[in-house]
């Protein structure tokens, strides 16, 4: 049966960031839903943002086209325009390559939680407002190329 239970699919809160722009995610739980249902040409993830957590840095992909759709709660999506709220049933896109950085911010009381598809492999990112850079090959680097 195609319907996948959710509680059977681990949750982690692993990260590939250094220590020093970690700390916002610790709180970020998510779960990878694709490799679960078999699917190999997107990726797919449920993520939960306890209350202060954020998603990611805010980042932009060079190859990677995401989309979001909350499920519960709400959230901040904070970009280069700013910031709007996203509450359950709203969605948010993100075109590849459009140097928008973003990022969801949970700054309420309760959990909140979404999905968002992507690719699996999904390339070059960026992250404007700390100096990292991800070559999509499992190199993260100062913006200009120095090791972290």
């Amino acid at each position: 049966m195609p319907k996948l239970d959710l509680k059977s699919i681990p949750q982690t809160n692993t990260t590939g960031y250094p220590a020093e722009f970690a700390d916002i995610v610790a709180e970020r739980w998510y779960r990878r839903l694709a490799p679960a249902s078999g699917i190999t040409d997107f990726g797919v993830s449920h993520v939960e943002l306890k209350p202060g957590a954020w998603s990611a840095q805010r980042h932009w992909h060079e190859n990677e086209d995401e989309f979001l759709v909350m499920l519960s709660g709400k959230a901040v999506l904070v970009d280069d325009a700013g910031e709007v709220e996203l509450a359950a049933g709203d969605c948010a896109t993100f075109p590849k390559n459009d140097g928008n950085g973003h990022c969801v911010i949970n700054k309420s009381a309760e959990p909140c939680e979404f999905i968002v598809v992507g690719q699996n492999e999904n390339g070059p990112c960026h992250y404007p407002d700390v100096d990292m850079y991800w070559s999509g090959r499992g190199r993260i680097t100062r913006k200009y190329g120095t090791p972290i």
